[in-house]
């Protein structure tokens, strides 16, 4: 049986929990500790991580397979899993020492990149302050990941042609303080909360210059991490493949028993409801198939030790937003279906609405980016910096 075979059975194994806990999530607005607990235990967190520090190093479609299974349990417990294993990614621009010290076997990286936080040089590192937003998955990291400007006292440090010098850092999550401001329309077990850091020290080889990747440490040298942030920027996509999932499996269930106020045929018998079931599937699976499609000419790439294209950045930049946008597409349909039931919090199709809508505004997916794709398609430069990468 294959890892990702394995994983999948324990993603099975702990579902009950995963379901059980879920309206606490929802509730609380984070994660509810034992689900973290047993995605720990069950070894979801490492799906990224390398091999050398006690991961299990999976291609990229594997990886997603698994967060899009666990999204369509829990959007919240998908969330939480994505944006983990999405900042192990980021683990290469890291010396070999900082690797192992950030990115071991039990930690559970998170982060987020704006607003940049201040890093001032002293003895033997940096301080660290600066409050950012949207950290998913607090409340259960070992270390924040993100950007910091470095700052000599209160002056920007910046490079000849006026460049502010940015760095990658970490910071222990015991050195930050979570603002409890996550209140939302949707994703509210998510748990993704401001993360505010005043004057915290951090070792001076736990900040990495900023710029396209050139020699990844020791233990990231395999075809995986050829694909730099890409698969970061995919798993944002696999919650919402698998709230779609969800939805629509939903949806049959309810067209199969449910019969309309004030009608006598039971929905699965109305022709309009027969089509939109259709035609939500259909957007989900070909938006998937595109998805998986691109990431799996990119990994053959990878494994041939070629250099990514920018043209297939822009396919798979294309394939992610996409994807979300017809999942987005697809959970609106089958709210269509359910009629008033798609209201009712007994159901989870409000959820389901709300949740999947809250992924299509993140700023790395969102429909702005076809525009940068639409560049690239004509021989242009693209504006979104992160094709450089």
């Amino acid at each position: 049986m294959s890892s990702t075979d394995t994983l999948l059975r324990a993603v099975r194994e702990i579902e009950p929990i995963i379901r059980q806990h879920a309206p606490e999530a929802e509730r609380e607005r984070k994660l509810a500790a034992p689900v973290a607990r047993a995605m720990h235990q069950a070894g979801l967190y490492r799906l990224w991580r390398p091999k050398a520090l006690g991961g299990f190093e999976l291609d990229p479609i594997s990886g997603l397979r698994i967060i899009e299974e666990v999204s369509r349990i829990d959007s919240a417990a998908g969330w939480n899993l994505q944006i983990a294993v999405a900042h192990d990614m980021f683990a290469p621009w890291f010396g070999d020492q900082a690797a192992q010290e950030i990115f071991h076997a039990d930690a559970v990286p998170v982060g987020a990149f704006n607003p940049v936080r201040k890093a001032v040089p002293v003895a033997g590192g940096y301080r660290i302050s600066g409050r950012t937003s949207f950290v998913s998955g607090a409340h259960h990291a070992t270390a924040f990941i993100g950007f910091a400007q470095i700052h000599d006292g209160d002056r920007l440090r910046v490079d000849a042609n006026g460049v502010p010098e940015m760095r990658l850092i970490a910071v222990p999550a015991s050195e930050a303080e979570i603002v409890d401001n996550w209140n939302t329309m949707g994703m509210r077990g998510s748990g993704s909360h401001d993360v505010e850091m005043r004057d915290a020290f951090i070792p001076e080889h736990w900040a990495a210059p900023w710029g396209p990747l050139e020699k990844p440490g020791s233990a990231h040298e395999g075809p995986l991490y050829r694909l730099t942030v890409w698969p970061a920027i995919a798993a944002l996509v696999a919650p919402a493949l698998g709230i779609a999932r969800a939805a629509i499996d939903e949806a049959v269930a309810l067209i199969i028993n449910k019969t309309p106020a004030f009608g006598t045929k039971t929905l699965k018998d109305y022709g309009v409801v027969q089509t939109r079931l259709a035609q939500a599937e259909a957007k989900l699976g070909a938006s998937r198939a595109f998805l998986f499609e691109a990431f799996e000419e990119a990994w053959q790439e990878a494994v041939a030790g070629r250099a990514v294209t920018v043209k297939l950045k822009g396919k798979l930049q294309l394939a992610m937003t996409h994807a979300t946008l017809e999942c987005a597409q697809a959970v609106s349909l089958v709210h269509e279906i359910a009629g008033a039931s798609g209201i009712r919090e007994e159901y989870a199709f409000e959820r389901h609405f709300r949740d999947v809508h809250v992924i299509t505004q993140h700023g790395f997916t969102n429909a702005s980016k076809l525009e940068s794709v639409g560049q690239i398609l004509l021989g242009l430069d693209p504006e979104w910096s992160f094709f450089q990468f």
